[in-house]
């Protein structure tokens, strides 16, 4: 357990007080501490908060100049996560990201190493920078076909074919939970002189607990985000940036910060920030016991349940022992180039059912209709996030659901048996979860971003099923992940017509798009 200036929240206690000296309001918000709903239902759902729903007044400090009990709550902040400065997002990570790529490409035509397979919020930072971007090719993970990140050996030759890089921005862990260690890109990073950006979303919480892979941070990197309502115990639209060294330039990271994020930040949120922080300083290693418990009665559970397998990275020797001698020799061939994805978060469960007979989507359904509600589905696994809030209980209501849905009859037909179907390698013909920008090319070409909107006359609406060929005028965003499956100004191939149908078919939902039925998609007419 930590020390008593460790367990302290200095924001919330501000609120707390400012709540409990029962003031006349003569300052925003307008529900004047939730008292405009004191006569109705809602008030007992919303008082509480409203009554800490604070502002910009004496004793409660300024997000955007932080004095007093802000400015010391970031500082604990950056003292618990191993940050030499930590500031506090209201805007959750996205907020963070477009920050932090303001900060570092500062010039239109900046050029920017970033990860294919990063989240839209990344995209836009470009678009309001200017920025050119060169897309690196994440390594697929040969059993799921799941894109993780580049290799440090892709990093290391894009810097080398293109020196005049601000930066390279990295997004690991991924939705599914996979990574590896960052430590061999930092250096790549550091020896060429530029800045290793992470959009660390999903991994808050790493670092604190033995079971949980390093931080981005102690693998050196040199701006982190983090989604602290994610993974920790923070409001939704809770984040975290955290800085170290000498790259980043502090001063204009602030100025960033102020431009992206509201001049009139949610206390409550950032109050939230303070609690997920003082858990954690309070609880130490503790505070996980619980949800890696969880976590933990679930894996033994499902192994009674041969017919649903989780995705976890598997030594190449023993992957050798389980598959063909063709596969094999794609999977040593794949593996020559990379080391892949070695690390997986034990509080992310990817779930398939190996019969095949249930999508992921179908999948999904199936478990809300027993109260089991996943963080998302694509085609083949179903998210399931566990945290250090879940509890075994919860482990047993989701294994009961999958009881109830292994022993439906609807659901029995099975083509192959299932204690071999998890074993058989994907390789897959091309990749859908990441931008192939340059056919089997590790990096892509410059592609400039910018603020210019398409022009009506340079448009056209054509069949989804018709498209491949053309040049999209239109991100296309299947939501959850918010991974961009195409963005304005790239080819649509034929894999990505296909996927795009297959996807609308099981039902995924869409952000970007002009048709929400996604039979049609907006493109440049042809010249």
């Amino acid at each position: 357990m930590m020390g008593k200036k460790a367990a302290h929240a200095p924001l919330m206690e501000a609120l707390i007080r400012y709540r409990d000296q029962g003031n006349a309001s003569f300052h925003v918000p307008g529900h004047k501490n939730g008292q405009v709903y004191k006569d109705e239902d809602i008030a007992s759902l919303l008082q509480e908060v409203m009554s800490i729903d604070g502002t910009e007044i004496t004793g409660l400090d300024d997000l955007h100049h932080p004095e007093d009990v802000i400015r010391e709550g970031q500082e604990l902040a950056a003292k618990c996560f191993g940050a030499e400065e930590s500031f506090w997002l209201v805007g959750g990570s996205t907020a963070g990201n477009l920050a932090m790529i303001l900060t570092v490409c500062t010039n239109p035509g900046d050029l920017l190493l970033v990860q294919r397979n990063v989240h839209k919020s990344v995209l836009n930072g470009l678009m309001l920078s200017g920025a050119a971007a060169v897309f690196l090719e994440p390594e697929i993970d040969t059993l799921s076909g799941l894109a993780v990140a580049p290799s440090a050996e892709t990093v290391k030759a894009a810097l080398k074919a293109y020196p005049s890089a601000k930066g390279v921005l990295l997004a690991l862990p991924n939705y599914y939970g996979m990574g590896y260690d960052l430590k061999s890109t930092a250096d790549v990073c550091h020896a060429a002189c530029v800045p290793l950006l992470v959009d660390e979303a999903h991994g808050a919480h790493y670092g604190l607990h033995p079971r949980l892979p390093a931080s981005a941070l102690s693998c050196e990197a040199d701006v982190v985000v983090q989604s602290t309502h994610k993974m920790l115990s923070a409001m939704t639209m809770g984040a975290m940036l955290h800085v170290q060294g000498e790259r980043i330039h502090r001063e204009l990271l602030r100025q960033r910060l102020a431009m992206v994020q509201s001049s009139s930040p949610s206390y409550p949120i950032m109050a939230s920030l303070d609690l997920a922080r003082q858990h954690i300083d309070v609880h130490g290693e503790d505070a996980f016991t619980e949800g890696l418990a969880a976590a933990d009665a679930f894996r033994k559970g499902l192994e009674q349940l041969p017919r649903f397998r989780l995705v976890e990275p598997v030594p190449q020797s023993e992957r050798r022992n389980n598959v063909s001698e063709a596969v094999s020799k794609d999977l040593d061939e794949s593996r020559e180039k990379s080391s892949g994805y070695s690390t997986q978060d034990p509080f992310k469960m990817v779930l398939y059912d190996t019969l095949g007979v249930l999508d992921g989507f179908g999948l999904k359904h199936e478990m809300e209709a027993y109260g089991c509600i996943p963080e998302m589905s694509d085609e083949k696994h179903v998210v399931l996030l566990f945290t250090l809030g879940s509890m075994v209980k919860d482990a047993n209501h989701l294994l009961q659901a999958l009881v109830h849905i292994n022993n439906d009859m609807r659901f029995k037909k099975a083509a192959v048996d299932p204690g071999s179907a998890g074993m058989e390698p994907h390789v897959p013909d091309s990749d859908f979860s990441t931008w192939n920008n340059n056919g089997m090319n590790a990096f892509s070409n410059p592609v400039q971003f910018g603020l210019q909107p398409i022009q009506p006359d340079q448009i056209e609406v054509v069949p989804v099923e018709g498209s491949a060929g053309r040049v999209a005028a239109e991100m296309i965003i299947p939501y959850p992940p918010g991974i961009p499956l195409l963005y304005a100004g790239e080819t649509i191939t034929e894999e990505h017509a296909l996927r795009m149908t297959r996807l609308c078919k099981l039902g995924a939902k869409w952000q970007g798009v002009a048709d929400e039925s996604m039979l049609t998609i907006r493109v440049y007419r042809l010249k």
